[in-house]
């Protein structure tokens, strides 16, 4: 059965913004390059035996674009999420989301510069109108949040995140019809996990933050894992291909949405009047920058 891209884009999304939420309530039980390494661990022991025998039968494609493999796990699964984990010790959440929502123009410039995709009319006023929404949820309606913002190191972390996000969403466009996405994500997990391990260690041997084991915990690190790596990252591959970056990029905007309603859902939150503005603010935006 075939899905929509706009529906793979959105379930990635909605899968994301719950990441947000559980990764928020546990990131002082596990330390952030140790959650990313577990994260991926997960994803790899899970989806190992379900594409084996596909990277077996694909492998020479693969080999034929190692170093752009090689690139995509170091962007997309060994640093985003690792660099996300450990900017929010740094910054508030706020900062870090706003951060985060300038992943479509960062797209968009390097779309612009390396694929010479140009916007449409369209999607440069649905961008605005998004990002828009994206900081009035943010600010919760409050000029003077946004103001006051200010840029620190893990600003600068989560800046540095975003745009590794912006050349691993790329390449999965650019290298769609040669690299084989199934296989291609897999060999991406196993490489990630690996230059993640090294500095997980490190980690271990000199931090004072202690792993607590609590069921909570192993439900968060399962989550992230399977529902927020694997079927989100195939959601969202699957989404860009069918798409374009550009076009996909306007959709991490309702991260903060879906955020904003887990939040309320789960860790009892007030749903405010500006998150509800803000909310069809994206949502417009968003279809406006679908059009063709």
């Amino acid at each position: 059965m075939k899905f929509p891209p706009q529906l793979l884009l959105v379930l990635a999304t909605l899968l994301w913004g719950g990441n947000f939420v559980i990764g928020r309530a546990v990131v002082g039980d596990i330390p952030p390059i140790t959650l990313a390494f577990l994260r991926w661990c997960v994803a790899f022991i899970v989806f190992l035996p379900i594409v084996y025998s596909r990277v077996k039968h694909e492998w020479p494609m693969i080999k034929t674009h190692w170093p752009i493999v090689i690139v995509m796990a170091i962007t997309g699964v060994a640093c985003f999420n690792t660099l996300v984990y450990i900017g929010v010790y740094y910054t508030t959440s706020i900062n870090a989301s706003l951060m985060n929502s300038s992943t479509p123009i960062i797209i968009y410039i390097l779309s612009f510069i390396f694929l010479k995709e140009r916007l449409s009319k369209f999607q440069l006023i649905g961008t605005a109108i998004s990002l828009s929404g994206v900081a009035f949820i943010l600010s919760k309606g409050s000029l003077e949040t946004l103001l006051s913002f200010s840029f620190n190191k893990g600003d600068l972390i989560v800046l540095i995140a975003v745009f590794c996000w912006g050349v691993y969403s790329l390449l999965v466009k650019q290298y769609a019809g040669r690299l084989p996405g199934y296989s291609t994500f897999l060999v991406t997990i196993s490489l990630g996990v690996i230059m993640l391990l090294p500095f997980t260690i490190y980690e271990l041997m000199t931090t004072s933050v202690d792993i607590v084991w609590s069921p909570s915990t192993i439900g968060a690190i399962l989550y992230v894992g399977i529902v927020a790596s694997i079927i989100a990252f195939l959601s969202w591959n699957n989404g860009v291909v069918a798409l374009g970056a550009n076009k996909a990029s306007i959709y991490l905007n309702f991260i903060p949405l879906f955020a904003a309603i887990f939040a309320v859902l789960f860790l009892g939150e007030d749903l405010l009047l500006a998150q509800v503005i803000g909310g069809l603010a994206v949502i417009c935006g968003v279809l406006l920058a679908s059009k063709k």
